[in-house]
C-alpha cells in the first residue's frame, strides 16, 4: 500500500487484533483510498480464506432478450430531487455515478477512476475516469461534475443531497427574514467558494469545512446521479447520460422501457432491453404475474406471500439482511409533541419486540428507537429500551399527551406496514392514549409523508449509521420530516462524521444513540430483511440491501 493514508496502518493493526472485523477493514481502507484489490489481498491474508474482490458474476451469461421485472413507476422529472429508491432504478441504467455502494456494502469507484483523502480528512481529490463520453458523444469531464454537485447543494433545488453534506459543505446564514416565533430565518449556503474546485478537466477537489470520513458513500445517495448539465436537471424518455441503457419510453404508473446501447465504456450489456412494469397496490398482481411468467421478478416482495414463493416452482428467494426500517414519527414542533416527556411517552408504550413478531416475523428484528442498526459498523449496543406502560401513562398525564386526538398516517402497501402500525395503536391504547389510523393509498402518502403530524414512514438501508441520522435528524435539512432540532445533537453528528478512527467514532454514535432514546422524535419498531422472487431464467441478480437494482449485471436464459 504506497502513499497510503496515514490512518490505513492503524485499520490494519486492529483487523489483525480482531478489534475489527473483515467488513469494517475493506469498508474503511477502501473509502480512504486503498485500492479494493488491495484491501481485499490484505484481509485475506490476515483471514487466511481466499475470497475474489467484489460481487461475484457469472460466466458466459447468456445474451440478448427483454427483463420485465414488476416494480412502481413513479414521477422520475427531477433525478436530484428524488425520494424513493424505484426512481432511481429507472433512472440509474442512463445516469451514473462517481461512486457505486455495491451488495458486500463497500463503495468502489465508477465514474471515478479513484479518490484521495487528506490526512486530515478536508481535502477529497475526485480523479475521473478519461476515455468516458456521453450518449451524444461529448465528452464526460470535471466540469460536468463541478455543475451536479453545485446543482444538488443548491438549498433552493430541495435534494436531499444537502442534509447529507450539509455538516461539511454548507453553512448557515440570516436570509433577513424572521420565524414565527420572532427568531432570524436562517438558509444554508456552501460554506466557501472553493468547496468545489476544478482541478483540471478529469480532477475535482472538494474541499471541506469539517472532515469528512464518508465522501465517497455519499456520492453514491440515489439522488446524486450525474446528469448532463445541458438538460438542466431534468430527465426523461431520450436523455442523455453515460449509462449502458437508453430510456426509449416512460409512462408514470404504467410502464418503463430500457433499450441497452452497444457503446457504454464498461461494455455492451447481456440483456437487449428491460420492462419496469407498473402494478399497483395490489400484492397478488405481483404474485399473478410471476406465476404466469408475465414479468420476470419483482422489486420487493412481502411476508406474506413469502411461503407461497417458496413453493412456486422455478422461482428463485434473494433475501438479504438490511439497515431498512419504518418509524413512527411526529412532528416536534407541534403543541402536543414539543415536550420531550410526550415523545417518551410513545416509546415506553411500545415494545417493540411484539410489533417485529406481529408484522414482520422471521423478517424482522426489533428496533431500538434511535435509528442506528446492528448491522452498521457504528452501531453501540445499549441496554434494552423496555417497555413500561405505568411510566407512558404518567408521561402522557403529565404533558397532556393523553387528552390529544391523534392519528397515524400510513400506506396499507406493504402489508407490514399496516400491520405495525395497527400492533402499536392496540399498545398505546393500552397506555391510555387516543389513537386512530388513517389509512392512505400510497400515491397519495408519498404526496404527504413529510407534512402530516404523525406518520408511519419507511427508510431504506444505509451502510453508516450517522448517514440516516444526518438525512433525517440534522437541524433544517429536507427529509427532517419531524421538524427535530437538537444543537449538540447536530454538533455530535458532525464530529462523528469526521472521527476516522472506528471505536472512537463508535462511542460518539453511542451518544447520538442515547439522545434519540430521550429525546428524539421516533418510535421504532423493527429492523427488517427484504427479498426478491426471481424467475430461475435470471442470471446474475443479486439482492443490494438499498433495494438498487444494475441492469447491467443481469441476463435472461430463453
Amino acid at each position: 500500500m504506497t502513499n497510503e493514508h496515514r490512518y490505513v496502518p492503524k485499520l490494519k493493526e486492529q483487523l489483525a487484533s480482531g478489534r475489527i472485523d473483515r467488513r469494517e477493514f475493506l469498508r474503511y481502507s477502501t473509502l480512504l483510498g486503498v485500492s479494493a484489490t488491495t484491501a481485499y489481498q490484505f484481509a485475506n491474508k490476515v483471514a487466511g480464506i481466499p475470497r475474489a474482490m467484489g460481487t461475484a458474476h457469472a460466466q458466459n451469461m447468456p445474451q440478448g432478450g427483454t427483463l420485465r421485472f414488476a416494480m412502481r413507476c413513479p414521477e422520475i422529472k427531477n433525478p436530484h430531487n428524488y425520494q424513493w429508491i424505484y426512481d432511481s432504478n429507472i433512472a440509474r441504467p442512463v445516469v451514473e455515478y462517481l461512486t457505486l455502494t455495491d451488495v458486500d456494502n463497500v463503495t468502489y469507484p465508477h465514474l471515478l477512476e479513484k479518490w484521495e483523502a487528506s490526512h486530515d480528512l478536508r481535502s477529497w481529490q475526485l480523479h475521473l475516469k478519461k476515455g468516458i463520453k456521453w450518449h451524444n458523444g461529448r465528452a464526460f469531464t470535471a466540469d460536468d461534475v463541478v455543475w451536479n454537485l453545485q446543482h444538488v447543494l443548491d438549498p433552493a433545488n430541495g435534494s436531499s443531497v444537502v442534509g447529507l453534506m450539509k455538516g461539511y459543505m454548507m453553512q448557515e446564514y440570516d436570509s433577513g427574514g424572521t420565524n414565527d416565533d420572532g427568531s432570524p430565518r436562517m438558509a444554508n449556503r456552501l460554506w466557501d467558494a472553493s468547496a468545489i474546485e476544478k482541478v483540471d478537466d478529469h480532477t475535482v477537489r472538494l474541499n471541506l469545512k469539517t472532515a469528512q470520513v464518508a465522501v465517497p458513500e455519499h456520492l453514491f445517495h440515489y439522488p446524486l446521479a450525474i446528469l448532463d448539465p445541458e438538460e438542466n436537471g431534468e430527465f426523461g424518455p431520450g436523455s442523455n447520460g453515460t449509462g449502458p441503457f437508453d430510456l426509449v419510453e416512460y409512462e408514470v404508473g404504467i410502464k418503463a422501457v430500457l433499450m441497452a446501447r452497444d457503446d457504454w465504456w464498461g461494455g455492451k450489456p447481456y440483456l437487449d432491453s428491460a420492462e419496469y412494469i407498473d402494478l399497483g397496490d395490489d400484492p397478488s398482481a405481483y404474485m399473478s404475474a410471476l406465476a404466469s411468467q408475465q414479468v420476470h421478478g419483482f422489486y420487493e416482495g412481502d411476508i406474506n406471500q413469502l411461503a407461497v414463493l417458496d413453493n412456486l416452482p422455478g422461482i428463485v428467494i434473494h433475501i438479504t439482511s438490511t439497515a431498512a426500517t419504518a418509524v413512527l414519527r411526529v412532528q416536534t414542533d407541534r403543541p402536543e409533541f414539543r415536550n420531550p416527556k410526550a415523545r417518551q411517552a410513545l416509546r415506553y408504550a411500545i415494545d417493540s419486540k411484539r410489533v417485529t413478531e406481529s408484522a414482520l416475523r422471521s423478517l424482522g428484528t426489533p428496533g431500538e428507537h434511535h435509528h442506528v442498526c446492528p448491522v452498521h459498523l457504528d452501531y453501540a449496543e445499549l441496554p434494552w429500551h423496555q417497555r413500561d406502560v405505568a411510566k407512558a401513562r404518567r408521561l402522557a398525564v403529565e404533558t397532556g399527551l393523553d387528552k390529544a386526538d391523534l392519528a397515524i398516517a400510513c400506506k396499507k402497501d406493504p402489508a407490514w406496514e399496516l400491520a405495525a402500525v395497527q400492533s402499536m395503536v392496540e399498545q398505546l391504547k393500552e397506555s391510555g392514549l387516543n389513537v386512530k389510523i388513517n389509512v392512505m393509498p400510497s400515491t397519495q402518502f408519498w404526496d404527504n409523508w413529510d407534512k402530516v403530524p404523525m406518520g408511519f414512514t419507511s427508510w431504506a438501508h444505509r451502510p453508516l449509521g450517522f448517514m440516516v441520522l444526518s438525512l433525517a435528524y440534522r437541524t433544517g435539512v429536507p427529509w427532517n420530516e419531524s421538524h427535530y432540532t437538537n444543537p449538540k445533537f447536530d454538533a455530535l453528528l458532525t464530529k462523528a462524521e469526521g472521527t476516522l478512527d472506528v471505536e472512537k467514532r463508535r462511542e460518539l454514535i453511542r451518544e447520538l444513540e442515547q439522545i434519540m432514546q430521550a429525546d428524539g422524535p421516533i418510535v421504532q419498531p423493527a429492523w427488517r430483511s427484504v427479498f426478491s422472487p426471481t424467475s430461475k431464467k435470471v442470471k446474475g441478480f443479486e439482492k443490494h440491501p438499498t433495494q438498487y437494482l444494475f441492469l447491467e449485471r443481469y441476463a435472461i436464459e430463453a
